[in-house]
Parts: structure tokens; sequence; C-alpha cells
């Protein structure tokens, strides 16, 4: 048995990104962020859906169009495939703990 709040650790130079399991065209990964924001030279633009999850922290999703949305533990927010997004912020004081699927 394992726990998605296992090995978090307490100092993050950079973001992690762990794939807990892939399948037949779904991905499930964790994802830790520490004050961690997308790379500035870009945007994602994905060939699947995202459905992220927020367990743990905060953070704040940026869309192209100009909209953006905080999650806050237990919020959720799902992004259509070639929705071009970024991660603009995350909480600095602690790690923000996020589930992504992909599908």
């Amino acid at each position: 048995m394992s726990s998605i709040f296992d090995k978090i650790p307490s100092e993050l130079p950079t973001e992690v990104f762990e794939d807990i399991i892939s399948h037949q065209g779904v991905r499930i990964e964790r994802i830790l962020s520490h004050g961690h924001t997308s790379p500035e030279s870009g945007w994602y633009d994905q060939e699947e859906h995202e459905w992220v999850l927020v367990l743990k922290g905060a953070g704040t999703v940026e869309f192209e169009d100009g909209s953006s949305v905080t999650l806050e533990p237990g919020e959720y927010l799902n992004i259509p495939a070639h929705t071009r997004h970024k991660v603009s912020w995350t909480d600095p004081n602690q790690v923000t703990l996020w589930l992504a699927v992909f599908y």
C-alpha cells in the first residue's frame, strides 16, 4: 500500500512530477510545487484533457484568454485538451500537492 502523502521532501529546489500510473490512455501524476511556476517561455498545450486536484497547499492556473483559477485543498479543475494554460503561482510557504489525471 502507498499514500499520496508519502515521501514529500521538506525542500524542493525544483518542481517534482511523478507518474503514479499510466494505462490505456489514462495517466495519473503527482506534482509537488513550493513557490514554483510554469516556465515564462510559453503555455502548456496538451494533446489530452487534464483533470487536476489540489490536495495540499494552493496554486493558480492561468489561461491564455487572461482568466485564472486559484485552487485550494479539495478543489479541482478540468482543462480540455489544447486549452493553453500555465501555473502562475503556488504557495511559497508550504508544499502544494497536485493530483493530475490526463485522459
